[in-house]
């Protein structure tokens, strides 16, 4: 448990994290000092050698919202807020780590800031009842850590100049249907999806794993043909170390035997 009380860090299993905001006093706003605890509380997972996190919410019907408005007031007044000025950069830093997949496990509302946290995890698993908003325009403000910028890369500009231009919330489902969420599951099952999506990652290869959010990340920020030429970079270094010589010659034999790919790469997922 983290100093704050406010974020719980838990490893359920090897190479597997999972960080639990539960600041009941404000419905999981992001006071400063919360979000301040995520950010120690996702270092610390990492630095144990966490694969996989999944970021969670110990309150029904709220995942992490919005900037917490009295914290919010006083930064950008020049006082002190409750926690450290900046912490959600640290949280972010963190989520989009190269080292770590982040998945999100969205259990209710979430927006504004808390939304942003969550468009910057690399998967987002939601329950039903879970809605999604940036209401920023609503407070006389814009987006400001990748409410507009990531949203648009996710789900395209048209329905993202909806979200923020209106800042009205939207269904897990119609996210789902736009790319921005993995999967929708039933309400209060998020949780446990998320881990044993993270169970199943946190086995795969550490340098493949790490190596492929490198190339997801950049295929981001660069033009296609710079693009490429990193992906191909990572390949080549990934594709010399012995884990994936090892592998390759593993899979090989079984091809031999007369395995088929369904045999040793499983059956489709829903």
């Amino acid at each position: 448990m983290s100093e704050s009380n406010i974020v719980e860090l838990t490893m359920p299993q090897d190479g597997v994290a999972v960080v639990t905001m539960t600041n009941s006093a404000i419905a999981n706003f992001g006071s400063w000092e919360a979000i301040s605890a995520l950010a120690d509380a996702l270092a610390k997972a990492r630095a144990d050698g966490t694969r996989v996190s999944v970021l969670a919410s110990g309150l029904d019907g709220h995942w992490l919202e919005h900037a917490w408005l009295v914290d919010l007031g006083k930064a950008l007044g020049g006082e002190e807020a409750s926690g450290e000025p900046g912490c959600w950069f640290r949280a972010l830093q963190e989520i989009t780590h190269d080292d770590v997949i982040t998945i999100a496990a969205i259990n209710g509302h979430c927006c504004g800031g808390g939304a942003e946290l969550g468009w910057a995890c690399d998967l987002r698993i939601a329950d039903e009842q879970a809605r999604f908003g940036q209401p920023e325009v609503m407070l006389g403000l814009t987006t400001g850590i990748g409410g507009t910028s990531r949203l648009a890369r996710l789900i395209g500009r048209t329905v993202t100049a909806e979200m923020v231009l209106d800042g009205s919330p939207m269904t897990a489902q119609r996210l789902y249907e736009l790319g921005g969420v993995n999967r929708v599951v039933p309400d209060g099952t998020c949780v446990d999806v998320a881990i044993d999506q993270a169970a199943r990652l946190a086995e795969r290869p550490p340098a493949a794993l790490h190596g492929l959010k490198r190339i997801l990340k950049n295929s981001l920020e660069q033009p296609l043909t710079e693009a490429l030429r990193f992906e191909q970079k990572t390949f080549q270094e990934v594709a010399m170390t012995k884990e994936a010589a090892e592998l390759m010659r593993q899979k090989q034999r079984h091809f031999d035997a007369g395995a088929t790919p369904v045999e040793i790469y499983g059956e489709p997922r829903d």
